[in-house]
């Protein structure tokens, strides 16, 4: 395909934007901030002759590529987030591209204890003679997923530049939060007017992922008995030492995402805050199946319970909050939004690969509030770490994907 790419240069601004959301705020979006690559966004969409470009108030970006086409083809949306996530800084992010990779260790500049080796990022080995995009070594980079904006920025220009190529009606959506699981709450399904998805949020080049985690937050939370130490014999009952309890009572050899892999689920503590009158623990539930999910919640009841019974003066409260649910529930219903995604992809010249992801994407949520939403690879590696990194070929094959997407569509209405 023949496409003049801007994917690069546009990444490379993209990135140095702080956009990193924040799990704590009940602000919408959740940090301001995520609105300058907002805005930026916003002003080069119009730039490239898509002139209902818009930003709400709650940082959701709407945009149409017009139909050019008199066939009635379904109306696609093609999304990215715009956050980036809180467990790595992504303030002052410096990218450095490594031009023809040919395997050797890459050193991290302004830290370079940081080394992203070949040994430890397997698809590495298949990217010798691209070009490796990382940070510097004290940053996250923020491709994921800031590659996926500008594979649909991409994308959109060669669309727009090019009405001879025919297509439906095209929808894009870019969202904040979606790091902190929020990225679409306030998206107005029936404002988008789309039919079905594809959210492009992806890893490895190639895949589609059609299959996600089914998703819960638990809380307990642990009430004690305070008292001044000096004289808190018979008294005292330390909320924070029932919560160690609780921990080093779940599985040591399962049931945790340092020890699962594949379709395994999980329980994960992701945070603990508390004195000895209350203690708070979070936890996170994963599985692909809802009977495994109701069996993780069952086991953190009865590890909690179990603990319980050594402090009968201690109450515990567990609280469990539903997340979101495998794609793949709606998507089965639909085939074909699945399967002109894998033509599109073989049509790039590249082996696609569909397989299932251990997390979520918008698409997750979206597949359930009405738009069937599978995610496709936009070539982000060691997301949420300082070893980020992204091949510039693999994000054009990803805009690459997206212009045979639509086209594919047309084709078949």
């Amino acid at each position: 395909m023949n496409i003049k790419h801007s994917v690069k240069d546009r990444f490379l601004k993209y990135v140095q934007i702080d956009t990193q959301s924040d799990p704590s705020s009940t602000k919408y979006p959740t940090t301001e901030k995520q609105k300058d690559l907002g805005r930026l966004l916003v002003s080069e969409l119009h730039e490239i002759g898509i002139k209902d470009a818009e930003m709400d108030e709650f940082g959701v970006i709407y945009a149409t590529i017009p139909s050019t086409t008199d066939k009635e083809v379904p109306v696609l949306c093609f999304c990215s987030h715009m956050d980036t996530s809180p467990d790595c800084s992504g303030t002052n992010v410096k990218p450095i591209v490594h031009s023809n990779y040919q395997g050797q260790d890459l050193v991290l500049p302004d830290d370079t204890a940081q080394i992203i080796k070949e040994s430890e990022h397997p698809d590495l080995k298949q990217q010798h003679g691209n070009d490796i995009v990382t940070a510097s070594g004290t940053t996250l980079l923020g491709a994921d997923n800031k590659s996926g904006i500008a594979a649909i920025m991409d994308a959109a220009a060669h669309l727009v530049a090019n009405p001879d190529i025919k297509h439906g009606k095209i929808r894009i959506l870019f969202t904040p939060d979606e790091e902190v699981g929020k990225g679409v709450d306030n998206v107005n399904i029936e404002k988008l007017g789309a039919a079905f998805g594809y959210t492009v949020d992806g890893e490895t080049l190639g895949s589609i992922e059609n299959e996600t985690f089914s998703a819960d937050g638990a809380k307990v939370v642990i009430n004690g008995i305070s008292s001044h130490p000096g004289f808190a014999k018979g008294k005292l009952v330390n909320a924070t030492k029932i919560a160690g309890e609780i921990l080093a009572a779940l599985p040591k050899t399962e049931y945790s995402p340092e020890t699962t892999e594949g379709k395994e689920g999980f329980i994960h503590p992701v945070s603990v805050n508390g004195i000895a009158d209350q203690t708070t623990i979070l936890f996170i539930l994963r599985d692909f199946s809802e009977e495994g999910l109701q069996h993780k919640r069952d086991l953190l009841h009865q590890v909690v319970n179990s603990v319980l019974e050594k402090w009968p003066n201690a109450r515990a409260e567990v609280t469990i909050s539903q997340q979101y649910r495998n794609m793949k529930d709606v998507l089965d219903k639909v085939p074909n939004v699945t399967e002109y995604a894998l033509q599109a992809i073989a049509r790039t010249g590249i082996q696609p690969k569909q397989q299932s992801i251990r997390g979520g994407t918008d698409g997750s949520r979206l597949s359930f509030i009405g738009l069937p939403c599978p995610n496709l690879f936009a070539g982000e590696h060691a997301f949420h770490s300082k070893h980020e990194w992204v091949s510039v070929q693999d994000m054009e094959k990803a805009a690459e994907t997206l212009v045979h997407l639509a086209t594919i569509w047309e084709e078949n209405s």
